[in-house]
């Protein structure tokens, strides 16, 4: 039987808040961290972690490349070694994904999204697709928060996958490239043209990311209110940034609702 999957983006959407929403819908970690250890991104450490905001109780998921934490391997965690701050192209996130011993869906996944971010980018940056080197994307904590999502859709068994509009902040931020209007160009980029609802909020800062904009694109069959349907499990992907909203991505999961006649 279908399994749906509904996302509310009421606060915005990053590939962390994701993935700490489809966590929180009852994976189990420790499957979870052996189907991670399959992809060689090099060394991290991944925090997975309950918080409460607004008193909810909430995930938290949280890559850690500081060689000063250390964490219990009692509990699955990888000790992190400093960070290399490689620039991984296109291809070499593909070699990775392609070497990996993780499930051909969860794959697929993970390559739809890519290069979904990739287009974004090349389009930005007036560079050839397979001459990008992802600032964002090449990270480790991104390859971690988009295959990790990859996994978990693959995991839960979804079908099909809807959300509400996306909703943005304003202002400006600094990043890399320096200070740039809310949404940044890559987000812009691939909400171009894609039909994908914007709702804009006070909040003084960005709420979507370039992994939450291509996990969306690439995942969402379509935006609005909630399909009908049964609902079995809710999730809540914690957000690390204060906005004055809720702050985390809702998970819905269930089954389709269809009357009888």
């Amino acid at each position: 039987m279908d399994r749906i999957l509904y996302l509310d983006c009421s606060s915005g959407i990053s590939g962390d808040m994701t993935l700490g929403a489809l966590l929180d819908l009852g994976i189990d970690e420790q499957v979870f961290r052996e189907e991670l250890k399959k992809l060689d991104f090099g060394s991290y450490a991944l925090d997975i972690k309950k918080v409460q905001r607004s008193a909810i109780d909430m995930m938290d998921v949280d890559v850690i490349l500081d060689s000063e934490h250390r964490h219990d391997h009692d509990h699955g965690h990888v000790e992190a070694r400093p960070h290399d701050h490689v620039h991984r192209n296109l291809k070499m996130v593909m070699d990775i994904i392609d070497g990996s011993g993780i499930t051909d869906n969860a794959k697929e996944i993970g390559r739809k999204i890519f290069t979904e971010i990739a287009k974004a980018e090349a389009k930005v940056h007036g560079k050839p697709i397979d001459q990008v080197h992802f600032h964002e994307v090449g990270a480790i904590d991104s390859l971690v928060d988009i295959m990790g999502a990859a996994i978990c859709f693959d995991i839960l068994g979804i079908t099909e996958i809807y959300a509400s509009p996306l909703h943005e902040g304003s202002g400006k931020i600094m990043c890399q490239h320096g200070i740039l209007p809310v949404p940044v160009p890559a987000v812009a980029a691939i909400l171009e043209g894609s039909g994908i609802p914007i709702i804009q909020e006070d909040a003084d800062t960005e709420l979507i990311t370039p992994t939450g904009a291509g996990i969306a694109k690439s995942m969402v069959k379509s935006f609005g209110k909630m399909p009908p349907m049964t609902i079995e499990k809710i999730g809540y992907g914690h957000g690390k940034r204060e906005t004055g909203l809720f702050g985390a991505v809702r998970a819905i999961i269930g089954r389709p609702y269809r009357e009888e006649k």
